[in-house]
């Protein structure tokens, strides 16, 4: 939990609401079909439990957050262009949500998908 101290008292953030700040901020930007999975072991954990926030990691180093996320991106769209975008999404949400200071967005691309046609 990261905390802030004020005069009216202290405020706790947990790292899973930072988490789905981010997951739905990433998720609302364009070109993303979805995120995955950091590795193997955590998408046959997901199968068995669903966590609403898999594909993000949150690290903190003194205050500042360094945001992982793992997204699947639509085929047919400029993927540097979606990462940049995805991650300057992430970090205005984080800090616009929370107030919290965020060093750095790393966007691991893990797979194409070509999204509904409809």
């Amino acid at each position: 939990m990261n905390s802030a101290e004020n005069t009216l008292g202290s405020i706790y953030i947990s790292h899973r609401a930072i988490a789905s700040i981010a997951y739905h901020s990433a998720l609302s930007s364009y070109g993303i079909v979805g995120l995955a999975d950091k590795n193997f072991a955590q998408s046959l954990s997901n199968v068995l439990v669903k966590d609403p926030i898999h594909g993000v990691e949150i690290a903190f180093n003194g205050l500042e957050a360094n945001i992982d996320i793992f997204v699947i991106v639509e085929y047919g769209t400029r993927i540097k262009s979606v990462a940049s975008s995805v991650s300057e999404n992430v970090k205005y949400q984080v800090e616009n949500t929370t107030g919290l200071s965020v060093d750095q967005v790393n966007v691991h691309v893990r797979g194409l998908r070509i999204s509904n046609p409809d």
